[in-house]
């Protein structure tokens, strides 16, 4: 039955019908007797794709990405602030100081990690988008309307190469930030003293000079999101 389940998956997911889902459910489970496996078990697919319309997921999906990448800007200045509060810090407890730094450190890597997902998840619904309609650009009968269909249809392609693109640039982008970052809380953990600060001090300007830089890379990333959102709903 699992089997039977993950083969008419693409069928469920191109016509979205709650009539096949259901007979589906049903044969999974009070037909054999077996619960359904999860949709993880299945494939990578999330369950909103068998019922969302593959636009509408794509602007969710885009969203998303959009959502995770200004939330990493914020944990990326507040990181670099702590990093910058540590390299003037004189006196008291500098374990503190570390501690406080390789949270910041730490949340900024957790926001990071989600771009990757999420564009994953822009990826695999702007391929559903984009399979869904050259199929359909068959079912046109008027050689006009197709070809303006076409037309239509390769824009929204190139617009969407675009914007992964310019997202997994900013996603590598973040690693050899992170990199850095983590290579100062290291070396200030090992030494939770002066001299380690002063090392700090040094690596700032270069450090926060990469900072800005990923951040306004991901503000252009941003803005290419927010522009595909807009020409998809037009």
């Amino acid at each position: 039955m699992p089997k039977m389940f993950a083969a008419l998956l693409p069928l469920l997911m191109k016509k979205r019908s709650w009539l096949l889902i259901a007979v589906v459910a049903w044969l999974a489970l009070g037909g054999s007797g077996m619960s359904l496996p999860s949709m993880d078990s299945v494939t990578d697919i999330s369950i909103d794709r068998l019922w969302k319309e593959p636009r509408d997921l794509l602007v969710d999906r885009v969203e998303d990405a959009r959502d995770a990448q200004q939330e990493t800007i914020e944990e990326f200045k507040t990181a670099m602030e702590k990093f910058k509060a540590v390299t003037g810090f004189e006196g008291g407890e500098l374990e503190a100081q570390y501690e406080k730094l390789n949270s910041a450190y730490e949340r900024s890597a957790a926001r990071a990690a989600e771009i990757e997902s999420k564009v994953d998840k822009v990826t695999v619904a702007a391929n559903d988008l984009l399979q869904e309609w050259r199929d359909e650009l068959q079912d046109y009968h008027d050689p006009r309307m197709r070809r303006m269909a076409e037309v239509k249809f390769d824009q929204t392609r190139a617009r969407a190469e675009r914007l992964i693109a310019s997202m997994r640039t900013v996603e590598g982008r973040t690693k050899p930030v992170l990199a850095l970052f983590r290579d100062q809380v290291l070396f200030l953990k090992h030494n939770l003293n002066a001299r380690a600060i002063s090392s700090l001090d040094r690596e700032r300007v270069r450090i926060e000079g990469d900072v800005n830089r990923l951040i306004a890379e991901m503000q252009a990333a941003i803005d290419e999101a927010e522009a595909f959102i807009r020409a998809l709903q037009v």
